[in-house]
């Protein structure tokens, strides 16, 4: 499969999966919000905690 195939392959795979995906509506979109804001702030609270084990250990 040389490039070309590989590319043409990829363009149709991609028109495809534009075809099949929509828009979310709002209250989807909230909630997408909602679990990546949790995500982001248990992040930062693993992070956070971890840095002030460090100072307490004194690493």
């Amino acid at each position: 499969m040389n490039v070309e195939e590989k590319f043409s392959k990829f363009i149709k795979d991609s028109k495809r999966v534009l075809k099949v995906s929509r828009k979310p509506d709002w209250p989807e979109y909230l909630d997408l919000a909602k679990v990546s804001a949790i995500g982001v702030a248990v992040i930062g609270v693993i992070g956070f905690i971890l840095v002030l084990l460090g100072q307490l250990i004194g690493l």
